[in-house]
């Protein structure tokens, strides 16, 4: 069983991208969503900007400050607009003068430490619009990725609590409770990947719990030449998957997905199995470094320790829509070190893994 298994974990990622890219199902335009506030129009392919979108808060004025600090990008690809993203920055200068809307869902205890945010935003703003004026490119990409940065500072102080109950079937495994920062070094340099609970507590958990174990350290990558994905997660000489040495029992994963405008996960099955065609995950497939749980074809319950980066392509694999969301549970995204993805062949291996903020988030399993 497990060499089918492994040999399934390291072929059926590419089979689908091939599959997708036979039946030329292309990009698919983003809805609205009151859970994640992910705005309308083409597919975000910003790891960081997805995982900003898909904090569970409801606060429409700093998703207003997000949206228009976003924009710029999409304005500076479009030759140059830069009278589209003074306007831009004209939209975030108005929000940031009434800090009160962006202080409403910030929690009391929180509320000095949100205010200086707010504060460096509405002087990092005016800082920008005077460095738009000299139409510096590289400039203002820098400076407005600082800005996001911040916002997604400020978006992290609304979240007052766990947004929802996971399934008690699943208390004997570990859950993450939030988020996690995981870094990753390779023989050919360091990754850092944000791990989200919120969106995938039970899945990212596993893989903070493992990571903590020491379990990926000195393991191989996986990838072939027309592969799109770098894998990783398989002990050499070992049965595919991690034995919990407490129960001395394959830990098995579900499939899980938060859909967009979902207040909770859906557990066990394929998008496509319930119907629900057109729906998007919260955390889609549309960004390079995505991170996603590979698991068997015929179980969609049997993912374990293999992991898989996802190595986007905007010809071969497009944005918005293809046939690994719905399909594959996302728990995070490379947010640093994509060049190093980039250079990932097999046999490079991961020296270390380790946790470098939001272990706390990790809730350890009721085994009984």
């Amino acid at each position: 069983m497990f060499k089918i298994l492994k040999s399934w974990l390291k072929n059926s990622p590419i089979a689908l991208l091939l599959v997708t890219l036979f039946l030329g199902i292309s990009t698919a335009a983003w809805t609205p969503s009151s859970s994640a506030g992910l705005p309308a129009g083409n597919a975000i392919t910003d790891g960081n900007a997805l995982l900003r979108y898909s904090l569970p808060i409801d606060n429409k004025p700093v998703r207003q400050l997000q949206a228009s600090l976003e924009d710029i990008t999409t304005q500076l690809r479009a030759n140059r607009r830069w009278g589209a993203v003074s306007q831009d920055l004209s939209k975030a200068s108005r929000i940031l003068d009434k800090p009160s809307k962006l202080l409403a869902d910030v929690p009391e205890e929180r509320q000095s430490e949100a205010e200086a945010v707010i504060a460096e935003l509405k002087s990092g703003v005016n800082a920008l619009q005077e460095v738009v004026k000299t139409k510096d490119k590289e400039q203002v990409r820098e400076q407005r990725a600082k800005l996001l940065s911040l916002v997604g500072k400020l978006e992290e102080s609304m979240v007052k609590e766990f947004p929802f109950e996971v399934p008690a079937k699943y208390s004997n495994l570990p859950q993450l409770k939030g988020r996690a920062t995981v870094e990753v070094k390779t023989n050919k340099g360091d990754l850092t990947v944000i791990v989200d609970g919120y969106s995938a507590p039970v899945t990212a958990g596993n893989f903070v719990d493992l990571v903590q174990r020491g379990f990926y350290d000195g393991l191989e990558f996986t990838r072939s030449e027309e592969s799109y994905v770098v894998q990783t997660g398989d002990p050499p000489g070992k049965d595919v998957g991690f034995i919990d040495p407490k129960t001395g029992k394959y830990r098995a994963i579900p499939l899980e997905f938060l859909v967009q405008g979902d207040k909770e996960p859906t557990y066990g099955f394929t998008l496509e199995e319930i119907g629900r065609y057109t729906d998007l995950p919260v955390l889609p497939f549309s960004a390079y470094g995505t991170v996603a749980l590979a698991r068997p074809e015929s179980d969609n319950n049997g993912g374990s320790s293999q992991v898989f980066f996802f190595l986007f392509e905007p010809e071969l694999t497009p944005a918005g829509r293809n046939l690994l969301d719905g399909r594959y549970g996302v728990f995070g995204y490379v947010t640093e070190g994509k060049d190093v993805l980039e250079k990932l062949k097999a046999g490079d291996k991961i020296e270390s893994a380790k946790v470098i903020q939001g272990g706390e988030n990790l809730v350890e399993p009721n085994v009984a």
